[in-house]
């Protein structure tokens, strides 16, 4: 049967980052798991054409089973008073309405790296420091790959936001955004620069040595090579030998 309308006072969200979860008017939505994965896609690409869809979200089946599924999946989704998907002759959209969590996370991210961002003087971008994953336990080829892409874009955003803040003489808020980096990758050299350059920023050279020393034993023990020259020249800038 066809869901019932939902009347709408608020736009509906849908959240990606963590466990799924669509919300209208606060108010948690079930969806069937086709339901769930067909709202993902669209929601993730915004724009997508039927045939790509269909083939994506059932590629075991022939195309005209899939894109059958497909029009079942979109018969049964929640009617809103603003539509979750729109149709446009062969293509599918997210509403206008409807606010994705990732898009959110994205523009922050992009805005970092860009450079375009406002001053900080107490938090951070909360979506930035948040580790939450997308769709975890989702294994389908492209929830894995745009998975992968938000968190390397993630990475950059919190290396660049961290080397921002260092500038800004905010070292304690730096040190919060090359934290958050290094705790989703350890191993990533740039996020442990920028936990030192923020040390060094504050003139504690025992803290930023600390750092070194520990991110030297992690590479040593994990893949039995040294940190980069460029790392090593950012402590000698600041008058610090490093011994082997």
């Amino acid at each position: 049967m066809v869901s019932e309308a939902i009347k709408l006072t608020s736009p509906p969200r849908l959240r990606l980052l963590g466990q799924f979860r669509l919300e209208c008017d606060a108010k948690p939505v079930e969806l069937s798991r086709n339901g769930q994965r067909l709202l993902a896609f669209v929601g993730l690409h915004r724009r997508v054409c039927r045939t790509v869809l269909a083939g994506t979200l059932w590629p075991e089946v022939t195309e005209e089973h899939a894109r059958g599924s497909l029009r079942t999946t979109l018969w049964k989704l929640p009617r809103c008073d603003q539509a979750l998907i729109r149709c446009s002759g062969d293509s599918l959209s997210s509403g206008t309405g409807l606010h994705v969590d990732v898009h959110a996370l994205v523009e922050t991210a992009f805005d970092v790296v860009q450079g375009c961002v406002h001053p900080f003087d107490a938090q951070l971008p909360p979506g930035l420091l948040a580790a939450e994953e997308l769709l975890p336990g989702w294994d389908e080829e492209w929830v894995l790959l745009e998975r992968e892409r938000l968190r390397q874009l993630r990475l950059h955003a919190l290396d660049a936001l961290a080397e921002t803040l260092v500038r800004e003489g905010k070292s304690a808020l730096a040190l919060e955004a090359a934290w958050a980096s290094v705790r989703s990758e350890p191993l990533r050299e740039s996020a442990h620069r920028a936990a030192v350059s923020a040390h060094l920023a504050e003139g504690n050279l025992i803290e930023a040595v600390r750092q070194y020393r520990s991110f030297q034993r992690l590479l040593r023990e994990e893949l039995g090579v040294e940190p980069s020259a460029q790392f090593t020249r950012m402590l000698a800038q600041h008058g610090i030998v490093l011994f082997p």
